[in-house]
């Protein structure tokens, strides 16, 4: 084999060295080809009009099968696919090669369009963490805070649990990737970094779901062929170059199977064969693996760079991340790179419609989740990418029917908030693309899962009672997501009479949350019917959410505590208060007056609602609150958990803030005009967040509303380390920053700045209408630029800007001021137009 290596300036135009701009992009092999560069190469995938996006092929993407966060998608015409993966052996000769989240350590930079991608993986999977060794320690301090039997249990387990932890510590081996996409979308460069002496590392190809393909070795590099999936008459071809060779001969060889090649590379013997192939490198610490990988439809040429080149390449990719994709600065704009990188990690590829959504959950689930959590996925998703966000929801309505449930296309109808947050993400969708044809896709569905809503109203009063989820502990609040939820602990079974066939009885529970969502579908309806030109629709669903918003007044209001509760149908109050109290506000359905009694009175009352750490799932005063085991209120550092390997007392029902809840309670508040109230409910919620992200390098489930309780044996906080809607806690303070108008007014307009966020925070690269937006908000002076051109500032005081249309030299916009400000406005001519504004709101034409 004789190597081809390409001319240093004609390498890097190719992978991005030099910025990926120009005209045209060359690719590894040195042959020009007719593709996208500069910031488009950032969004090359799509390459038909919004809302049904394709990826084109052939293409190469870092990451994007379930949890190989090390790893690599390639799929040629015809839809051939071939992986690759980077596995790491831990010192006990196992080999971690998938299923890694417990492994991530650090995550990102990166973007979802794989323009860079960088991740830290350890043997060390953390099932062991000094808080852990804390907790049983605090036990042996304080026997009297405890049960005999816990003291005993904790005495035993501390010698054990500090020899693991030590010994753990001691064989770790860390290794950092990175990948960076080349310009024309079909190759990568890559390279693995030991981060600790005697560190092991198996490139590994093959197949990515265990499709057929033909793998052989060609001198130092691996080459695979495989028919298409879609058109056999296809073949894809795929080549992996590292630069330097393995040690040995033994060292790269191909096996009949994954099987094989983990039990050879672990110490045994792998029959040989073509479903896969194995170069195994030994590092010691600061050592580097580089290597090239394309495809494409035909065989690819030998001939890889140089590793300088290929260093130079991903840090000029590393570099763009922060120059063309979202960004920010500051205590809560920073966020928005924890965000970016959260999502990009989140990118999963649908091998069966062919395009990318965000993974729900821990990394499982078998595909997309078509229930309510990808909403918040979706909602987030469009700050980062908006290919992305569209593509994960045109997956949802184009998903079947589960077996054994109502016969519909799109979100799961067995949860019935999937259709009403569903329709406030599509929403969101149209606000921040200004495309209607997103609108169209899933009007249909979601006209009728509004039509099927009522068979869940026991009495036939208008409003919805809670479904039957039965007596288990683990689901009764199933259809909204409040699994166990309290509000949930005591309705009764009723008998449901017809309905769609959906086999679950009815309750005698009147459901706040429910019927909040319920009248937030309805009102978004009427939204996307005017749109489309549906006028008796929009005419019909208004005329609905009117009549919930008066029925749930009248019924659901509690005069003497001031709160929304859900009421059983004898008249009685369900008492237990949590955060759903404040969903009518997110629906639009609470009058003025109880609006600022729900927000002065309770959502900023420290017993309740307020503190450094919200929104608790129960209010603090509830009985209910914290109340899953004892509390020990002497303890040095935790206040609330059993033991070591239990779930704390704070769980996520009984107090944890849970992201959803917090999102639909900052929305809510900001719909209601409470900026101030609203930019600090941000601003913790965002803190929470990067607290995790800082310490633990990941974004959980749940959070604890007493920091540092939990101390269960899988992790510190969660066991779910990179839920996805957990970034809903994060996209506040973005939105606080600046976001689409989703509520009343003109669609098109923009709300930015802030009262309260603390400091001066800035988000920058936020697509919305076709424009790229950047804004900065400080105590005396905030900014808006649109495309490259400020276009707005104020000055003397923090603002909080709605409303805000520009059009032609000036603009129309309602501002809030804390204080005496001037508010300009910058014409395109260079020519502004300013005025003084008070303290408080005013209305604005400039």
């Amino acid at each position: 084999m004789t190597d081809h290596p390409l001319h240093r300036r004609t390498f890097l135009a190719g992978v991005g060295a030099t910025g990926l701009t120009g005209s045209a992009a060359l690719a590894l092999t040195g042959t020009a080809v007719s593709a996208p560069v500069a910031a488009a190469a950032s969004e090359q995938e799509t390459t038909t009009t919004l809302p049904y996006p394709t990826l084109k092929r052939p293409f190469a993407m870092p990451g994007v099968r379930e949890q190989d966060w090390t790893g690599a998608l390639f799929v040629g015409e015809g839809e051939a696919r071939f992986a690759l993966r980077v596995g790491l052996l831990t010192a006990q000769g196992k080999l971690i090669r998938e299923k890694m989240t417990n492994y991530l350590w650090r995550i990102g930079p990166m973007t979802p369009d794989g323009g860079y991608k960088e991740v830290r993986v350890s043997t060390d999977d953390r099932t062991v963490m000094p808080a852990h060794l804390q907790a049983l320690r605090e036990v042996i301090a304080h026997p009297d805070q405890w049960s005999p039997s816990a003291v005993t249990d904790a005495t035993a387990k501390l010698p054990q649990l500090q020899q693991k932890y030590a010994q753990t510590q001691e064989q770790k081996r860390t290794i950092r990737v990175r990948y960076a996409r080349t310009a024309d979308g079909t190759g990568l460069v890559g390279a693995v970094t030991a981060l600790d002496d005697d560190t092991t590392v198996v490139l590994e190809v093959g197949t990515p779901w265990g499709e057929k393909a033909a793998v052989s070795l060609d001198g130092r590099d691996v080459t695979a062929s495989a028919p298409g999936l879609l058109d056999a008459g296809r073949t894809g071809h795929f080549r992996l170059s590292p630069t330097e060779p393995t040690e040995s001969a033994a060292d790269a060889r191909c096996y009949a199977s994954v099987a094989d090649l983990t039990a050879a590379v672990t110490g045994g013997t792998g029959a040989p064969g073509d479903a896969v192939a194995g170069l195994v490198h030994r590092l010691g610490k600061g050592q580097t693996i580089t290597f090239t990988a394309r495809v494409g439809s035909k065989p690819q040429p030998v001939g890889t760079p140089e590793a300088h080149d290929i260093e130079r390449a991903l840090a000029a990719a590393e570099a763009r991340v922060r120059g063309h994709h979202l960004t920010g600065s500051g205590p809560v704009g920073r966020a928005a790179d924890a965000v970016r990188d959260a999502l990009s990690l989140n990118t999963n590829y649908d091998k069966d419609n062919r395009r990318n959504y965000v993974m729900w959950g821990w990394g499982g689930g078998g595909g997309l989740f078509t229930g309510w959590d990808s909403a918040f996925d979706c909602v987030e998703a469009a700050l980062v990418s908006h290919p992305l966000a569209v593509q994960h929801e045109t997956d949802v309505f184009d998903a079947p029917a589960p077996p054994n449930q109502v016969p519909l296309r799109g979100p799961r109808y067995d949860q019935q908030n999937s259709g009403p947050m569903h329709a406030y993400a599509v929403w969101r969708l149209y606000t921040k693309l200004g495309d209607r044809t997103v609108l169209e896709k899933a009007y249909p569905a979601l006209v009728t899962f509004h039509d099927l809503l009522p068979e869940w109203d026991t009495d036939k009063d208008g409003l919805l009672e809670s479904p039957y989820f039965g007596d288990r502990i683990g689901g009764r609040g199933n259809h909204l997501g409040l699994d166990d939820s309290p509000v949930y602990a005591a309705y009764h079974r009723i008998a449901k009479q017809g309905g769609s066939g959906d086999a679950r009885d009815n309750t005698d529970l009147t459901d706040v949350a429910l019927n909040s969502y319920y009248a937030l579908l309805a009102e978004t309806l009427a939204k996307m019917a005017r749109v489309l030109g549906h006028r008796r629709d929009a005419e019909r669903f208004a005329a609905r959410h009117a009549t919930l918003k008066r029925l749930l007044n009248d019924r659901l209001w509690h005069p003497g505590k001031g709160l929304y509760l859900s009421r059983y149908l004898d008249g009685t109050w369900n008492e237990t208060v949590t955060p759903t109290v404040f969903y009518p506000l997110f629906a639009g359905l609470a009058t003025r007056e109880r609006a600022r009694v729900l927000v002065e009175e309770h959502l900023l009352n420290p017993e309740e609602f307020w503190g450094d750490h919200v929104i608790p799932s129960v209010a603090r005063n509830d009985p209910a609150y914290c109340s899953g085991g004892p509390v020990h209120p002497d303890s040095e550092h935790f206040k609330y958990f059993e033991r070591y390997g239990e779930n704390s007392s704070p769980e996520q029902w009984l107090g944890a803030a849970w992201p959803p809840m917090n999102f639909t309670v900052y929305d809510g508040v900001k719909r209601y005009g409470f900026d101030d109230a609203a930019g600090r409910f941000a601003a913790r919620s965002t803190a929470m967040y990067l607290e995790a992200w800082d310490k633990e390098g990941w974004f959980p489930e749940s959070f604890d509303p007493d920091p540092g309780q939990s101390v269960m044996a899988s992790a510190v906080d969660t066991a779910w380390r990179t839920y996805s809607w957990s970034n809903a806690m994060a996209v506040q303070g973005l939105h606080e920053l600046l976001s689409d108008n989703p509520w009343d007014g003109d669609p098109s307009a923009l709300m930015f700045g802030s009262l309260a966020l603390p400091g001066t925070n800035t988000v920058d690269n936020v697509v919305l209408r076709g424009h790229t937006y950047a804004v900065s908000a400080g105590p005396h002076r905030t900014t808006l630029v649109r495309d490259g051109r400020t276009v707005f500032r104020a000055t003397g005081a923090r603002v909080a800007v709605r409303d805000f249309v520009l059009r032609g030299p000036g603009a129309t916009f309602d501002v809030t001021a804390d204080g005496p400000a001037r508010v300009e406005v910058l014409a395109p001519d260079g020519r502004s137009r300013s005025r003084k504004v008070p303290a408080g709101r005013s209305r604005v034409e400039l």
